[in-house]
C-alpha cells in the first residue's frame, strides 16, 4: 500500500479549500453499490436541477473493482466505478454531493477529494459515518451541527439534517470551503437523512431508481 498512500498524499496537496462554488444550477449526487454476488459493482451519478432539485439526468455504470477493500484506500477501489458512470452524463455538474469522505480523512483525500481533484469539479463529502476525529456533543434539534476534529484540526463538521436521525458527517471535498459545503448539503435536503441528490443516487446504485417519475419536462 505504499504507492497507494503516496498517491494519496500526493493529490492531497492539489485539494482547493477555497471555496469556487457560487450559485451552482446542476447539483450531482455519486454514489456506489457493494459488491454483489457476479463480483460486481455499481457506480451511480445523478444530477439534479437546482432549486427545484428536479432529476434532469443520471447515469448507472456497472464495473468489476479490481483494487482490494482496504479501509482507507477505498477510493482506488470507487473511482473506477464512478468515473464510467461520470462518462455517461449528458450535463456537466457544477457541484457534486459524494456518499464518502472529503478530507475527513487519515491523508486528507477520502473519495469526495480524490474525485474532485481528478475531474477538476467542485465537490463536498456527505458520508453516513465517521472515518475519524472527534466531536463534542450534538444537538438533537434539525441542523444542528459540530466541528469534527483531528488532530487538532477542524476536518468536517457533524450535522443532523432531520430531527430523530443520526447525522451525516459534512467534509470539504475539493474547490469548496466548510462553511459551504455544510449550506449545500442544508439546502438540498428535503425532509430525508441524506440529502435529495444523494438519496436518488443511492437509489440509482441499488437499482431501485425509477427515473421517470422524478424528471419533469
Amino acid at each position: 500500500m505504499a504507492e497507494a498512500e503516496t498517491i494519496q498524499r500526493s493529490l492531497a496537496f492539489q485539494v482547493s479549500c477555497l471555496n469556487q462554488v457560487s450559485e451552482p444550477r446542476l447539483v450531482a449526487g455519486v454514489d456506489i453499490s457493494g459488491v454483489d454476488s457476479r463480483g460486481m459493482a455499481q457506480g451511480a451519478v445523478v444530477v439534479m436541477r437546482y432549486p427545484g432539485l428536479t432529476l434532469v439526468d443520471s447515469a448507472v455504470s456497472e464495473v468489476q473493482p479490481t483494487f482490494p477493500y482496504i479501509p482507507g484506500f477505498l477510493s482506488f477501489r470507487e473511482i473506477p466505478v464512478i468515473l464510467a458512470a461520470w462518462e455517461k452524463l449528458t450535463m456537466t455538474p457544477d457541484l457534486a454531493l459524494v456518499d464518502g469522505q472529503g478530507i475527513a480523512h487519515p491523508r486528507r483525500l477520502g473519495i469526495a477529494s480524490h474525485l474532485g481533484v481528478l475531474l477538476g469539479v467542485p465537490t463536498l463529502g456527505c458520508a453516513k459515518s465517521r472515518l475519524l476525529g472527534t466531536y463534542q456533543s450534538l444537538e438533537l434539534a434539525e441542523g444542528s451541527q459540530v466541528e469534527l476534529i483531528d488532530k487538532g484540526e477542524t476536518v468536517g463538521v457533524v450535522f443532523r439534517t432531520k430531527k430523530g436521525t443520526s447525522p451525516v458527517y459534512v467534509s470539504i471535498g475539493h474547490m469548496i470551503d466548510l462553511p459551504t459545503a455544510v449550506e449545500w448539503v442544508k439546502r438540498c435536503c428535503r425532509g430525508y437523512r441524506l440529502p435529495e441528490p444523494l438519496r436518488l443516487a443511492h437509489q440509482a446504485a441499488s437499482g431501485r431508481l425509477q427515473k421517470e417519475s422524478h424528471r419533469q419536462a
